[in-house]
């Protein structure tokens, strides 16, 4: 079955991509100052698949955060994203898009800083100041929701980190136990943290409670924070 013109475009560009072309200058964690409300402080984090603020709870996709960022609709962000990262060729003619021919650039390889075709509406970090979503959560839940959200992606880079930097070279090299870790729970991590990250408000404060019910996510941060000691003694 062919992929529709969004799952396309969300499995060519990450939303940290996104956030490079459009100005947002994540740090190497992937926080930028966040758009979407008075930010003095990085509080958003962009991943590959998704983009969460820890102060304002946005939350998205690559298409959801140009949507956001240019008011389009979800067709016309898709349409954007196309042109600016010039991988119009990929584009089945069916979906009829009105795109610009350019060199077409993979996932794999992403779009350099130095290779980026900016567009002359690229707003700058902070550009955009709406105000915060009205809450049906309390102050409570909304701080249960991000530290569930900090503790999960800061175990899931280390993951990421892992499967890249440990994986074996050859066939008769020993698994790094680093390695069969993260091939093992990284899907599990990914889809606990699509739980507290997307959904209703409430849908995401149910999941927050769910893993603070017991002993997982303290451990979780735990080891997290010994490891990150180790690494910088």
């Amino acid at each position: 079955m062919p992929l529709s013109l969004y799952q396309t475009v969300k499995s060519a560009i990450t939303v940290r991509q996104v956030g490079e072309m459009y100005g947002m200058g994540p740090d190497r964690h992937g926080m930028v100052c966040c758009p979407f409300h008075s930010d003095s402080d990085p509080s958003m984090k962009l991943n590959d698949t998704y983009y969460y603020c820890f102060g304002c709870g946005a939350n998205g996709d690559a298409i959801d955060l140009t949507a956001k960022l240019f008011d389009l609709n979800p067709r016309q962000a898709a349409e954007k994203l196309i042109n600016d990262f010039a991988f119009a060729k990929q584009c089945s003619p069916q979906w009829g898009l009105q795109v610009t021919e350019r060199s077409c650039v993979s996932k794999m390889e992403g779009p350099r800083p130095d290779k980026l075709w900016l567009n002359p509406d690229k707003p700058p970090a902070n550009a955009i100041a709406l105000p915060p979503p009205k809450r049906g959560l309390t102050d409570e839940q909304w701080a249960d929701i991000a530290y569930c959200l900090r503790v999960l992606t800061d175990y899931l880079d280390l993951l990421h980190d892992w499967r890249e930097c440990y994986k074996p070279t050859s066939p008769e090299e020993p698994l790094d136990e680093r390695f069969v870790e993260a091939f093992h729970m990284t899907e599990t991590v990914e889809h606990l943290t699509d739980c507290v990250a997307f959904g209703t408000p409430q849908q995401k404060a149910d999941a927050a409670a769910r893993l603070l019910s017991g002993s997982y996510l303290l451990m979780l941060e735990e080891r997290t924070d010994r490891l990150a000691l180790a690494k910088c003694a």
